[in-house]
């Protein structure tokens, strides 16, 4: 379950309005004042802008402000982490590469890398720099080794450390049949883009697409100007996060989430995408969107980088970001030349807001914040909760003692590192960086062996079974 920069939420597209039918700024200030309430951010210091590109021109809307202590209102060049949107400009990057014949999209990608690095094979077919771009590689969505190292050891955990993990990894499915969305994917494939040009895939990216698309306020580090205009970060309880690239794994991987940008930046990359300004990589843009895989059904598709919702006769292209503090969306729709660019300084999604500006008939989520007070618990009694708890279709969950607190580590592919639990009662915990909480059942006895466990994304509640003796 790919949790985390990752953009798996694809949503019904509904009947196309035209793009004249935009909702008008007092309307998107209202829905946008209405979700931060709705969340808790306004008094927690919590924003959204918005930007609309469309025939009729170009919009800023916003609501909330940057943080509790910063009164000043989001506008266009406020910097927000991107998460997963980072992969749009990965893929381009690699669409820029294929159109200049220095790549091909069918190659192998280990034609781009040094003889020592080992990729996995499956059936005796090797892996492409397409089945990377289009997650049909069946590489899993993080290193599976992630679960099982201690804390310190994923603090040092390093790109080699990656590369041997790819050299005995086993892969998921047949290579090119079926969907998986993956970080390690997009992280192999700028590998390789910077193996071949010669160059670190950062420097790469700002040379070959950043720059070109004349993007000043998009990159992986904060410059002075950039770090003056971010928005401050805000997890579930809406307190300050940690920058993605800060933390273990996340840091080494960064064409799978790490840029920071504005929503006036990612209008200049939708009006290359639309045709509203010329640039050279307007072939290579083009060829992002029109390369595409099936992902479940003949309502969606995967292109380099863009996932693609069909309604009818309608396409909606989209990608969506989540960090430990931002959430962003972007939707366009290439007929009517209309695109949402929606980010956010607060964990929880906003793609269902950018398909619902464009396709009214999309609903908005009704998200409700809810206070959580923590309450002590005699430590000695936290022993209870201890094990390994197993969901079918998801793996293990490990449930610990950190000196006097509870801490849990989801399966490995949920790409997430480990988080202290929080107790509201007896049964109930919740972690305060992601909007996820625990549900133990707790016997008359004071024994546990289930527990539920409710994702950060909204997603139904996961019934899991203890394995293990209490430790």
């Amino acid at each position: 379950m790919a949790l985390l920069l990752a953009s798996t939420a694809v949503i019904h597209a509904g009947k196309t309005p035209s793009a004249n039918n935009l909702p008008n700024q007092p309307e998107i200030h209202s829905l946008l004042t209405a979700r931060i309430d709705a969340l808790g951010g306004k008094k927690g210091g919590a924003g959204i802008v918005v930007g609309l590109i469309s025939p009729d021109g170009q919009r800023i809307i916003s609501a909330g402000r940057r943080s509790a202590d910063d009164s000043r209102p989001l506008d266009g060049d406020t910097v927000f982490e991107i998460g997963s949107v980072t992969k749009a400009f990965t893929a381009l990057l690699l669409a820029e590469m294929a159109e200049k014949h220095e790549v091909a999209l069918n190659d192998p990608v280990a034609k781009y890398l040094p003889p020592t690095f080992k990729v996995p094979e499956r059936n005796g077919k090797t892996i492409s720099l397409l089945d990377l771009a289009t997650h049909t590689s069946g590489l899993p969505f993080m290193p599976n080794e992630s679960a099982s190292v201690s804390d310190s050891e994923l603090q040092k955990y390093s790109a080699a450390d990656l590369r041997r993990f790819m050299a005995t990894c086993e892969l998921r499915n047949d290579i090119g049949k079926k969907w998986d969305y993956s970080n390690i994917g997009y992280w192999l494939l700028s590998e390789a883009l910077a193996d071949r040009a010669g160059v670190d895939y950062e420097t790469l990216l700002r040379k070959r697409v950043i720059t070109p698309l004349g993007l000043t306020n998009t990159d992986f580090t904060l410059p002075p100007k950039m770090k003056t205009n971010l928005a401050v970060s805000h997890n579930a309880v809406l307190q300050p996060s940690p920058p993605i690239s800060t933390l273990p794994i996340y840091s080494i991987m960064p064409a799978a989430g790490g840029l920071y940008s504005t929503a006036t930046d990612l209008l200049k990359l939708l009006a290359v995408a639309m045709d509203y300004q010329p640039s050279p990589l307007r072939d290579a843009m083009h060829l992002t969107w029109t390369t595409r895989r099936p992902i479940s059904s003949d309502r969606f598709e995967q292109a380099l980088g863009w996932t693609v919702i069909h309604e009818h006769d309608d396409e909606l292209i989209v990608h969506d970001g989540g960090t430990f503090g931002y959430a962003s969306s972007i939707a366009w729709d290439p007929v009517r030349r209309a695109g949402v660019v929606v980010l956010s300084n607060q964990v929880a999604g906003v793609g269902d807001i950018a398909r619902h500006l464009l396709r009214p008939s999309v609903p908005l989520e009704k998200p409700t914040a809810t206070k959580r007070t923590e309450i002590a618990i005699d430590p000695a009694k936290l022993n209870s909760y201890i094990g390994n708890y197993e969901a079918d279709g998801e793996g293990i969950f490990e449930v610990f003692r950190e000196n006097d607190s509870l801490a849990i580590r989801a399966p490995a592919e949920w790409g997430l590192p480990k988080f202290r639990l929080h107790p509201e009662n007896r049964q109930d915990f919740f972690v305060a960086e992601l909007p996820m909480r625990i549900a133990f059942q707790v016997e008359n006895d004071g024994s546990v062996n289930k527990m539920l466990v409710y994702p950060p994304r909204g997603q139904r509640a996961i019934l899991t079974c203890r394995l293990t003796n209490r430790r």
